[in-house]
């Protein structure tokens, strides 16, 4: 078997089963991503978990946007082009509650229930300070579609924040 078997095996997926199986698949990869993090973390602590962490996320930042953008022909380089495939992005597809702002040359994505700190809070363990791992993310993401996108981190863990919104990324371009 191969990947046309695995093709016709999805196109029989019902139509209403789809979306669903989608973002089961993205729900394992956050998963794994967690258990991976508490294996490293529980093996070599938090500092060093969290430095792998922000590697791994600035490198698939770029390659996710560079994949979205060919397998969606993406070819604007604006903001609003950066937004639209950062809503396909495994980041932002099934983010819960998510609020996006889009202007001309500015927008605001906010992160108001977020499903991994939420978990952590249910198992007892402390939040994830994951500023530095979702920053690096972001900034390697808008960098395919253009070098003068600026992100900027209004609030994201360790970050105090207030009890309806875990993060908010501002996007603008450089010098307006």
């Amino acid at each position: 078997m191969g990947r046309e078997e695995d093709r016709k095996l999805i196109s029989e997926i019902p139509k209403d089963k789809l979306t669903d199986f989608i973002f089961l698949h993205l729900r394992d990869m956050w998963a794994v991503d967690g258990l991976y993090y508490l294996g490293i973390e529980e093996a070599f602590g938090t500092e060093a978990a969290t430095e792998i962490d922000r590697k791994v996320w600035e490198v698939m930042g770029n390659i996710e946007a560079r994949r979205i953008r060919n397998l969606f022909d993406i070819t604007g380089d604006d903001i609003s082009s950066m937004i639209q495939g950062l809503r396909l992005s495994g980041w932002a597809l099934d983010l819960e509650d998510k609020e996006i702002v889009v202007g001309k040359d500015h927008a605001i994505v906010r992160n108001v229930r977020c499903r991994v700190q939420n978990i952590r809070l249910k198992k007892g363990l402390p939040e994830f300070g994951c500023k530095p791992v979702r920053f690096g993310f972001l900034k390697s993401f808008a960098k395919e579609f253009n070098e003068d996108i600026e992100v900027i981190c209004k609030v994201c863990p360790p970050d105090k924040h207030p009890d309806d919104l875990w993060c908010e990324w501002e996007f603008k371009m450089r010098g307006k």
